[in-house]
């Protein structure tokens, strides 16, 4: 397949890494704001929302990892599909809230939307094998 040799290899390779580095960096950010990270997920609804950032915190930095790595990459693609199917119409409900932050939570589901459908991209290739990865649970 043109994913584990010569350019193809390459690109999935920068995309992995581009990818599993950004979504493992919002997933420090859970731990490194939690306080304003909770308070955020309290004020839209979010049950047990402090464990619920913790838990978001988690899923966001093994599954970023796990692309980036090449680790069980169908359970980390299917971890963050999971996360992002949940977590962006509960957090960023634009049609819900006030003009004035529209256009904000707008940006973000958008955002979001994307991250899903990389999500779902790299769950399909999951299963292949991926040039530069450890390969682990392929």
């Amino acid at each position: 397949m043109a994913l584990d040799v010569g350019l193809g290899a390459i690109l999935l390779l920068v995309g992995r890494i581009l990818f599993g580095v950004s979504l493992a960096y919002l997933g420090l950010n859970q731990f490194m704001n939690a306080d304003e990270m909770t308070g955020y997920a309290q004020s839209k609804g979010v049950p047990a929302a402090g464990l619920g950032v913790i838990t978001s915190g988690v899923m966001l930095i093994l599954g970023g990892l796990g692309i980036m790595l090449g680790v069980y990459p169908t359970i980390a693609a299917g971890m963050l599909a999971v996360f992002l199917l949940i977590v962006t119409p509960m957090m960023h409900d634009f049609w819900a809230v006030p003009e004035e932050e529209r256009q904000d939570e707008m940006v973000n589901f958008l955002l979001n939307t994307g991250l899903l459908g990389a999500s779902l991209i790299f769950l399909v290739l999951g299963g292949e094998t991926w040039a530069y990865a450890l390969n682990i649970g392929m």
